[in-house]
């Protein structure tokens, strides 16, 4: 059974959001924790509210600032910071680097710097803020599902390499979310996310109760696993079925005074 009391904490992306959340139930949970955002007085506003410590920066190099901060030892990593854009094959060259960037480089930058001295411990944990868009797609959002296709990839590869070794990994794979990623959403979101939406706090529960069974794949939306299952079992008719859904999502966009974007688009924490 994985436990986080006394563990040294780091939560990516932290200044509000999933991120904020994390801090705040680890924190609750006993854990020291450091708050990470590229937004600085974000990072100083949640790590004061909850008695933690901020290490405010680029995720992607985090990692030895992070360990000094908490006297040279991290137990727990979250890479939770995230972007979305929208757009297919059209969308810039810059934003597709962006989600590359920042949706898998820094989880891969992360646990380069990270697994040297949980190796040679025999332990560790890694936690990537994948979405279920990693595990299924996100219709309007290209960037955004590729890269979460390949950060979840990377989770695997870790757990599959080093689960023996002492290093736990867990892939968190929510669909939509009550932050500012999924009010930036516009229209797909809209259509695909918004109904079934839960609160940050809730994630952070799911999370906690999947580092304690130890569980790889954490679903904060429980039917993620069907649909996943669904994909693998009937790949055609799945798709058949996402197609559905960007024809709908064209049709509303195409009606009159439609005024929504179709993907996601700003940052994730």
């Amino acid at each position: 059974m994985g436990t986080v009391r006394g563990a040294h904490v780091v939560v990516t992306g932290a200044g509000g959001g999933i991120g904020a959340a994390l801090a705040r139930r680890f924190t609750a949970e006993g854990a020291r924790v450091v708050v990470n955002d590229l937004d600085v007085a974000k990072a100083k506003a949640v790590a004061e509210e909850i008695g933690a410590t901020a290490v405010p920066g680029d995720a992607s190099g985090v990692v030895p600032a992070a360990r000094e901060a908490l006297d040279g030892t991290i137990d727990i990593f979250c890479a939770n910071a995230g972007v979305g854009h929208d757009g297919g094959p059209e969308a810039d060259e810059e934003l597709w680097q962006q989600s590359w960037d920042v949706n898998v480089m820094a989880h891969v930058r992360a646990a380069r710097e990270l697994l040297p001295e949980w190796l040679e411990r025999g332990s560790g944990r890694f936690v990537a803020t994948v979405s279920a868009a990693g595990l299924l797609t996100m219709v309007g959002s290209a960037p955004y599902s590729v890269s979460k296709h390949a950060a979840l990839a990377f989770a695997e590869w870790l757990s599959a390499t080093y689960r023996h070794r002492g290093i736990g990994v867990h892939a968190v794979c929510p669909q939509g979310v009550r932050t500012d990623m999924l009010t930036a959403s516009g229209t797909a979101g809209e259509l695909v996310l918004a109904p079934t939406a839960i609160e940050p706090g809730q994630v952070a529960d799911a999370v906690l109760a999947g580092i304690a069974e130890e569980r790889f794949l954490i679903l904060p939306h429980p039917e993620v696993a069907r649909h996943y299952a669904a994909r693998a079992g009937d790949t055609d008719r799945w798709l058949g079925g996402i197609n559905k859904l960007q024809r709908k999502l064209e049709a509303i966009e195409a009606a009159p005074g439609a005024s929504g974007t179709s993907g996601a688009s700003g940052t994730s924490g």
